[in-house]
Order: structure tokens, then C-alpha cells, then sequence
């Protein structure tokens, strides 16, 4: 099963990288996107670090295990773009029309 590796960028440049050291075996680069998901949700949910203050300006840069890019995932992908409210109500109600 193939490796990934989840560095975390919180900024520009090398010093706003944490390097992932030792991955997560998982079936293939779906799997990855999905779990660098969960961990972004975790982290934003429970995770509060002096380095790090909007885990939103944040991303996973995920790497092979032959440390080649594969995707950036923003952490805000891990929040859904609507709430469940505006998927039940019609946009016009919403919005009071």
C-alpha cells in the first residue's frame, strides 16, 4: 500500500512548512484527499498552537513517499460550503423573498 505524507503549510516560505515524517499507508490518492479532510476537520475542531492562528489560511501539501507533490488540499475544503439550513430551505426563503 503506498505511503503519503501530509506536510502542513501555514505561510509563505520553507519556515511555514511542518514536514509529516512518517505518512499514512493508504489505498490510493482518493483515500489521502478524504483523510487529509478528517485531519484538517480534527484540527480545526481541537487543535490550537501558538505557530499556527488561522488553521483556515492553512493546507495539506501531500507527498509520495518519493517526495513528489500530489495535491494541495486547503483546510477550507474541509468545511462544507453551505450549512445544512440553506440545503433545505430554497435560496429565495433564505433571503426573505
Amino acid at each position: 500500500m503506498p505511503r503519503f505524507y501530509f506536510n502542513v503549510r501555514f505561510g509563505p516560505g520553507p519556515e511555514h512548512l511542518s514536514v509529516d515524517p512518517e505518512g499514512d499507508e493508504l489505498p490510493d490518492l482518493t483515500a489521502a484527499h478524504d483523510h487529509a479532510l478528517t485531519i484538517a476537520r480534527d484540527l480545526i475542531a481541537r487543535t490550537q498552537l501558538s505557530a499556527i492562528r488561522d488553521w483556515f489560511a492553512c493546507s495539506f501539501e501531500i507527498e509520495n513517499a518519493q517526495a513528489h507533490p500530489l495535491l494541495t488540499i486547503p483546510f477550507t475544503d474541509a468545511i462544507p460550503e453551505r450549512n445544512a439550513l440553506s440545503r433545505t430551505v430554497p435560496d429565495e426563503e433564505m433571503r426573505g423573498a
